[in-house]
């Protein structure tokens, strides 16, 4: 009997070894590593990004679909001709492009409505606007206003400009109100891109906001960065597929980026995107391929990122402005010199049009909703003296990326889907005014 009761109570004690070696385990397990970010870094980052936008698409905007010497679009060849110098004060061209106030209008609906959001308040916020748009972000706008409600107002279905580029050059939103978070800023593009795209459309904003919320832990690697935006999307959709590409085709010839471009041209560009037989083409995947060139061959060089990003053509504009916006980020506003930032204190009061936001309110903005998100993600706000905003840190809570897990891919055959019929005639756009006018 001794010995049984001996027994028992060994039993009993290892029971309880292992039960509190289980807890602990868990306990690890539960707890994720974190992130201490100093609100100071955090903002000089979020300027940074949003400088770097406001910078890349001023750069490009005199070659967004310019016409070339010989009388032919510049679009399907590399722009291999001069490039007007940069001057500190060509910044206030961003006040008036899409590439920075649509996305005003997201952030907008979020400070009203919440991390919550709908798709279909979402939607709505959207189809409230008054400016014009293009391609795939005005059929779902206008899809919106007729009842076709997210994610239908994007999808195929009802929107042949789904595959289009509109949701990338918007979504640097939501990679800067997400830093560090991959998976928060996937949730808010699947919300948002939606309304206007499906499948590649929506993965490359993924891409570009899981490329920003990289670069706020990030100051130097820039592979490092795309690498880290690419794991937010499917590895069998298209557009994972073109970027992968672009990086082994960017080992191969490390230093010629004509010849990476010529590649991505060979493989990438086709003529079945959402007007064929016109030489422009903004299809998510292939503008994307540019901004990842841009900023690979650029390699920390504001300079060089923007001039890569730009000769490589199509939306010249959208593309270097994505990629001067997340190399932005990763430098912080402070890193950037005056050659490039010193003409945003002539305009830094001014609104961005059709927007209630100027450079200093959207930044105060962005702030605010990104510690929501902080919060959501299981981080923390910590306060750090008299000054709220700018003393204290963050507690970020380190993300994996997940990308959704249920791929959106269409069929090149887009006749056989598209079906127009839901199109009020007022809304149609001929091929040749669509690309007449400036995105």
């Amino acid at each position: 009997m001794k010995r049984l009761r001996a027994a028992v109570r060994s039993c009993t004690g290892l029971a309880q070894v292992i039960g509190l070696t289980l807890v602990c385990c868990m306990a690890a397990e539960a707890a994720p590593e974190t992130v201490r970010m100093d609100k100071a870094r955090f903002l000089d980052k979020c300027k940074g990004a949003y400088a770097g936008q406001m910078i890349g698409v001023s750069f490009g905007a005199e070659t967004e679909w310019a016409w070339g010497v010989d009388g032919f679009l510049w679009q399907g060849q590399p722009n291999l001709g001069e490039l007007l110098p940069w001057k500190p004060e060509r910044i206030s061209n961003a006040l008036k492009q899409d590439d920075c106030y649509v996305e005003m209008t997201f952030l907008k609906a979020l400070e009203q409505y919440g991390l919550d959001i709908t798709p279909a308040q979402a939607g709505k916020a959207f189809a409230a606007t008054k400016y014009e748009l293009w391609h795939a972000n005005l059929f779902g706008r206008e899809n919106v206003r007729n009842g076709i409600m997210p994610p239908r107002s994007g999808n195929p279905r009802y929107n042949r400009h789904a595959n289009d580029i509109d949701f990338q050059i918007e979504s640097d939103l939501f990679g800067i109100l997400c830093p560090g978070l991959p998976r928060e800023s996937n949730r808010l593009c699947d919300i948002f891109g939606h309304i206007m795209c499906y499948g590649d459309g929506v993965y490359g904003g993924m891409f570009i906001a899981g490329m920003y919320a990289a670069a706020y832990l990030e100051d130097q690697n820039v592979r490092a960065v795309v690498e880290a935006g690419l794991a937010c999307i499917p590895k069998k959709s298209s557009y994972y597929q073109c970027i992968a590409d672009v990086l082994r085709w960017h080992d191969e010839c490390p230093s010629d980026w004509l010849a990476t471009w010529r590649k991505i041209e060979t493989k990438w560009q086709d003529n079945l995107d959402c007007e064929p037989d016109i030489k422009a083409n903004i299809n998510a995947k292939l503008n994307g391929a540019y901004v990842v060139g841009g900023l690979l061959y650029g390699n920390g060089d504001m300079a060089r990122t923007l001039e890569v990003a730009t000769r490589c053509g199509q939306d010249s504009d959208c593309n270097p402005s994505s990629a001067a916006g997340i190399l932005g980020c990763m430098k912080g506003f402070s890193k950037l010199g005056p050659q490039w930032t010193s003409g945003l204190d002539a305009i830094r009061n001014e609104k961005f049009s059709y927007a209630d936001y100027s450079f200093d309110t959207l930044i105060e903005a962005c702030q605010r909703v990104a510690e929501q998100v902080i919060r959501r993600a299981g981080g923390a706000v910590e306060p750090g003296g008299i000054d709220v905003d700018t003393a204290g840190h963050y507690t970020i809570p380190r993300q994996s990326a997940y990308p959704p897990k249920k791929i959106e891919q269409w069929s090149k055959d887009q006749s056989s889907i598209f079906n127009p019929s839901f199109l009020k005639a007022r809304t149609h756009r001929s091929p040749a005014s669509s690309f007449s006018a400036s995105r």
